[in-house]
């Protein structure tokens, strides 16, 4: 039985607590609605931030200044009257949008730039000027002076200040430019100036200026970038300018090496005539005369040595090769292009000279012959022989 109390006992001071958490859960939003509807009430609200008017008005400057002047006259009697007839905000009207010339810029009449005047810190004073001035509270003498903050001004102070703005926004008004200032005096003097001395050669930047410029910035920056490198790792900011110095001067090496091989001719002196003991310093007819008295002579090997050399002194001569006297017979050949006719005259006179003169055979009439008609027809240059065109060799 005591068992079955207890229970019983312990079930209703559940119920009981959950009863009570319940209220407690309604109570809590009711009472902060009151709070919130008690501070509706209360006095703080009695003047509330006056409701925005109409959308600004495109005013021009008279009007701005007709505006001006009427709000005056609002604050002057709001003043003198601090009631809610003659401190009403609605009486300050929308703001303004009045005309403004910006310095340096030429607007057209029908498209000036525009400066946006708001009043809304007047409608604010006139909604506080409805009520009469509170009697501000004394400081406390034993705070120190320098903690003693300034008093709050007083909405008549506030209006005699609304007074003193409106005026000087009225003083200003008449110097504002609505139009802005010519400068035709100045343009002329600048133009009068540019076509002076000093500046009748100024030319426009050229490409390879501006890509030298540009060049040079690249240059710098480089450096720059090796510099700012150098504070986190010295190592690599080194290797940096190292290799791009090394570079340069690789690069003017090999300039330089381009340079002497081009011109390298201009260190010789420039002259029509062979060099001395070239084949064409001695003429070829001297070169024939030579061949025909050793001929008549009867040495034929001699003969065969003058022949050849006639025939290289013309064709010299006609400018097929530069002349040049430590030049061999082979290398002669060699300078001759595979097309030009008269290679296979000259190969098959080559190996004549050779043989007889380089290899020590012995020459007779008959072999002297072939290389006189070899040479004779290289000389004239109206086409080898049979012999020489085939490619013979004299015998």
């Amino acid at each position: 039985m005591r068992a079955r109390k207890s229970d019983a006992t312990a079930v209703r001071l559940t119920a009981l607590g959950a009863a009570a958490l319940v209220g407690l859960l309604v109570a809590v939003p009711i009472t902060f609605l009151g709070a919130a509807t008690a501070r509706a009430d209360s006095p703080l609200a009695e003047h509330p931030s006056p409701a925005p008017t109409a959308k600004p008005r495109d005013a021009s400057l008279d009007e701005y200044k007709q505006h001006l002047t009427m709000l005056t006259a609002l604050v002057e009697a709001c003043a003198k009257a601090r009631d809610l007839k003659t401190c009403d905000p609605t009486q300050v009207g929308p703001d303004d949008r009045i005309p403004f010339a910006q310095p340096g810029k030429a607007q057209a009449a029908t498209n000036q730039a525009r400066r946006l005047i708001r009043y809304g810190w007047l409608r604010v004073l006139l909604s506080e000027a409805q009520d009469k001035d509170a009697v501000a509270p004394e400081a406390k003498k034993e705070a120190p002076a320098d903690s003693v903050r300034p008093p709050k001004a007083t909405t008549s102070q506030l209006l005699r200040d609304a007074e003193i703005r409106l005026a000087s926004d009225l003083a200003e008004s008449d110097r504002v430019p609505v139009t802005p200032p010519a400068h035709d005096a100045v343009r002329a003097v600048m133009k009068q100036v540019l076509a002076g001395r000093d500046f009748r050669d100024l030319q426009a930047e050229t490409a390879q200026q501006s890509a030298m410029e540009k060049f040079a910035k690249w240059i710098n920056k480089l450096f720059e970038n090796a510099g700012k490198l150098t504070a986190k790792a010295a190592w690599l900011g080194g290797v940096l300018v190292w290799g791009f110095i090394l570079a340069v001067c690789v690069g003017l090496l090999w300039g330089l090496i381009q340079f002497e091989r081009r011109w390298r001719v201009r260190l010789v002196p420039d002259s029509d005539l062979p060099a001395p003991g070239a084949a064409s310093a001695r003429d070829w007819q001297l070169w024939l005369e030579d061949a025909r008295r050793a001929a008549a002579a009867g040495q034929w090997r001699e003969a065969i040595h003058f022949v050849y050399w006639a025939a290289i002194s013309r064709l010299e001569s006609k400018r097929l090769w530069p002349a040049d006297r430590a030049r061999t017979p082979r290398e002669y050949l060699a300078l001759v292009a595979p097309e030009d006719e008269r290679k296979g005259p000259l190969s098959a006179l080559t190996r004549s000279f050779e043989r007889v003169w380089y290899g020590g055979r012995p020459a007779g009439e008959q072999e002297y012959k072939r290389a006189e008609e070899i040479a004779n027809g290289l000389i004239s240059g109206g086409g080898a022989s049979r012999l020489g065109a085939e490619g013979g060799t004299p015998r």
